[in-house]
């Protein structure tokens, strides 16, 4: 099967493009290199390549950047998802777009898809306002689509501005003393690469539908910090500064039933296990230093 996959060097894009390839499928990956993924026709160059399934992943991702520049937050994930519909739609190929996780403060725990979405920042709003034009191409122009909103994922590789690989860089590096958080107690649903992967794959053969991908449970900061430092049987002190933030949430995780029912997934890589090879990639890049 040619599958397009825009966002092909992120680090979710990276990761499906191997397991594509796993899996026996031609990947025509489409990130900065191959173009603009905003401007007219960018994806035309596929034209003549029988696509069959598009995942949609390129987009900007840093919430505090978004603030800065919300305008090109807006330009890149809400016009480059219209520009990758306008192609769906003209070739009739089936949508996997990622969103966000778009629930704001929690009503209720577990989060189900029903839980009412809201915007509070300016990344956020623009995933809102592409998922919302995701399900108006697909109601008008009957392009089945499905649309993920993941929660926290993490894994190897991913860019240390995350808190996970920020934990185990303060954790492995001689050189820091401490380990120092803006707040120890908020918990979160953290899901491995590995496992929001394999859902995004099943949805080329799945029901179409908007699903939540997570681990089904929370983990805290002062969990994860624990549970690094007993992996490398280290002693090292941690703190926080007591910095918590305005509108803090400080529990939240995913009701993941509907994605277990309808595509047949569940996640299997424990939180235990999905730090342990945080900690092994972060060792062979120290050794690669040395």
């Amino acid at each position: 099967m040619n599958i397009i996959v825009t966002g092909s060097s992120g680090f979710i894009g990276r990761a499906l493009v191997d397991k594509l390839k796993l899996n026996g499928h031609s990947v025509l990956p489409f990130d900065i290199d191959q173009g603009d993924i905003t401007g007219p026709n960018s994806l035309d160059i596929f034209s003549m390549m029988h696509v069959q399934h598009v995942f949609h992943l390129a987009g900007k991702t840093f919430v505090p950047e978004s603030w800065k520049n919300p305008a090109l937050f807006y330009q890149v994930n809400v016009m480059g998802t219209v520009e990758t519909l306008r192609f769906c739609k003209d070739h009739r190929i089936p949508l996997t777009y990622i969103s966000s996780y778009l629930y704001g403060k929690p009503e209720y725990l577990p989060i189900d898809e029903r839980h009412p979405i809201s915007a509070y920042n300016p990344y956020s709003h623009s995933k809102l306002s592409a998922e919302q034009i995701v399900r108006y191409f697909s109601e008008q122009f009957s392009i089945p689509t499905t649309i993920f909103r993941p929660f926290n994922a993490y894994g190897p590789g991913q860019s240390a501005l995350f808190l996970i690989p920020e934990i185990v860089e303060m954790a492995m590096n001689p050189e820091i003393e401490v380990i120092e958080v803006n707040d120890l107690r908020p918990r979160r649903d953290y899901i491995y690469i590995n496992d929001l992967v394999d859902a995004l794959i099943l949805s080329v053969s799945g029901e179409p539908g908007i699903y939540n991908i997570g681990s089904g449970y929370s983990t805290s900061v002062r969990e994860l910090i624990h549970e690094t430092l007993s992996l490398l049987h280290s002693d090292k002190p941690y703190r926080d500064r007591a910095d918590e933030r305005q509108n803090e949430i400080f529990d939240l995780y995913a009701d993941i039933s509907l994605a277990k029912s309808q595509l047949g997934w569940k996640p299997v890589t424990t939180i235990l296990e999905g730090l342990r090879t945080c900690i092994e990639f972060n060792h062979h890049n120290y050794e690669g230093e040395e």
